[in-house]
C-alpha cells in the first residue's frame, strides 16, 4: 500500500524541532505509526509497546527499558505503560535542549492525558491525527461532486478501509469494532458481557447529528445513564465521537445546552447503520445529518492538522432557530449552515441571519454549504458557497 501524505506533516516536523517530545494521539488504525515511521525512521529507533513482553518491561523496569531503548526514540501506544512518564521525564530534563528526542503515539486519550499532564507538562507538544480527510484521500483531485462524496463517505477514512475493495468493508468495520473499541471499553472500564454495547454502538449511530438525550438511549437499551455517559467518554477518549457543544452568550433568548453527538469517521457510522452501498448515502431520513457530519469532520480535521484544538459549536433556540456550526475563528465567529440541496435560496440562510442580528460585532461573514456550483452573495455577510469550495477554504 503506497504511503499518503498527512496535511498534519508540517506541523509534525515543526513541532519536533522545538519541544523535546512530540505526541500524537488518534483513533486506533488511523495511520499513526505509518505516519511517524514515515517523517522520523530514518532518525529515530522505533518500539511497541503493544508488544506483551516489552510492555511488561516498560511497567515493571522502566529504567531496563530505557537502557535497552535509547533516544532518539519512537514509543507506540506508550499509554499501556504510564510508568514510564516520570523516566521520561528525568531524560528529557537531564537533556532538555535536545529537540525532538522522543516521538510518543497513544489511542486512548484519558491515560495518556493523565502521564503528560504529571510529566511532560510544557516538555511536549500534543498532535491529534484522526482518518484520512477528505482532501487527504483527494490526491489534488480536490472537487467533491454528489456521486464522488458519497463514494469517499461510504467508506470513510481509516486507511486499510479507504483503500479497500468494497465488498470488504463489513469485515473491516466489523473487526474494528471488535478488536480494538471493544478492547477500549474493556481497559477502560470493566465491562463482562459486551452485547449492550455493541447495541449502544448502533443506537447512538441511529442519533447522530442529533442533541444528546442520554435517558432516552439509558431508556432504550435498559442500562443505567451512568453507563452511558462512561460508554460515551470512552468512545470520546478513543477519538471515535465528538460532542457538538452548544454556543450560548445570554442575548436575551433561551437556548438548548445539551450536546449534539457525531461520529468522527463516516465509514464506521455507515457500518453501524447498516448501509450496504454507497447509493445509500444520502437517502432517508438521516441524509442531512450525513453531510453534516462530512462537514464537521472537515472542521475538526483542519484545526487538528494545524496544531488547534477545534473550537466549534451549534446554536439553537428553545424557538426552533438553529445554525448547524458556529466555527470561532480568533475573536470572530463563523455561522454555517449545511444544506442537502442544489437549490439554495436566501431563506436557508435565515437562522445564521437571526444569529448575526444578536451578535453583529462578532460576526464578518457566514456560509451556507450546499450542493449548488452557484457561488452567489445571500445577505451582506452570508455566501452560498458549494460543499467543495467550503471543504478547500483557506
Amino acid at each position: 500500500m503506497s504511503y499518503l501524505p498527512r496535511d498534519i506533516e508540517t506541523q509534525l516536523k515543526t513541532a519536533a524541532g522545538h519541544f523535546p517530545a512530540v505526541i500524537l494521539t488518534g483513533p486506533r488504525q488511523s495511520g499513526k505509526t505509518t505516519l511517524l515511521k514515515h517523517l522520523f525512521l530514518k532518525t529515530h529507533a522505533y518500539v511497541s509497546l503493544d508488544d506483551p513482553g516489552i510492555r511488561l518491561m516498560a511497567a515493571k523496569e522502566p529504567a531496563l527499558f530505557f537502557e535497552n531503548f535509547k533516544p532518539p526514540l519512537i514509543i507506540d501506544e506508550v499509554q499501556y505503560a504510564p510508568q514510564i512518564f516520570p523516566y521520561l521525564k528525568l531524560i528529557i530534563d537531564k537533556k532538555r535542549k535536545i529537540r525532538g528526542n522522543f516521538i510518543l503515539t497513544g489511542s486512548q486519550l484519558f491515560p495518556l492525558m493523565a502521564g503528560v499532564s504529571e510529566s511532560l507538562a510544557g516538555r511536549a507538544a500534543l498532535f491529534t491525527l484522526l482518518s484520512f480527510s477528505l482532501l487527504e484521500r483527494s490526491r489534488g483531485k480536490n472537487e467533491f461532486s454528489f456521486n464522488r462524496l458519497k463514494r469517499l463517505l461510504f467508506s470513510g477514512g481509516f486507511p486499510d478501509a479507504a483503500l479497500s475493495a468494497p465488498k470488504l468493508l463489513n469485515t473491516w468495520f466489523s473487526s474494528y469494532i471488535q478488536t480494538y473499541l471493544e478492547r477500549d471499553v474493556r481497559q477502560l472500564r470493566q465491562v463482562g458481557d459486551l452485547s449492550d454495547f455493541q447495541r449502544f454502538l448502533q443506537l447512538i449511530a441511529a442519533v447522530n447529528g442529533q442533541i444528546l438525550n442520554l435517558s432516552s438511549v439509558s431508556r432504550d437499551l435498559g442500562v443505567a445513564v451512568n453507563t452511558i455517559k462512561a460508554w460515551i467518554s470512552i468512545l470520546e477518549a478513543s477519538g471515535q465521537v465528538f460532542l457538538l457543544k452548544p454556543f450560548y452568550i445570554n442575548k436575551g433568548k433561551r437556548l438548548v445546552k445539551n450536546p449534539k453527538l457525531y461520529f468522527l469517521d463516516t465509514g464506521l457510522l455507515n457500518y453501524l447503520l447498516g448501509l450496504e452501498s454507497s447509493g445509500q448515502v444520502f437517502k432517508g431520513p438521516a441524509a442531512g445529518q450525513m453531510l453534516e457530519t462530512a462537514a464537521l469532520g472537515e472542521i475538526i480535521r483542519k484545526a487538528y492538522n494545524n496544531g488547534q484544538l477545534p473550537r466549534v459549536y451549534y446554536w439553537r433556540t428553545s424557538y426552533g432557530e438553529e445554525v448547524d456550526f458556529i466555527i470561532e475563528e480568533r475573536t470572530k465567529l463563523v455561522p454555517v449552515e449545511i444544506k442537502l440541496s442544489a437549490n439554495i435560496s436566501a431563506a436557508a440562510a435565515k437562522a445564521a441571519v437571526s444569529f448575526i442580528d444578536l451578535f453583529p460585532e462578532k460576526v464578518d461573514k457566514g456560509y451556507v454549504v450546499s450542493f449548488s456550483e452557484a457561488n452567489v452573495r445571500l445577505t451582506d455577510k452570508i455566501q452560498a458557497v458549494s460543499f467543495s469550495d467550503f471543504v478547500n477554504r483557506k
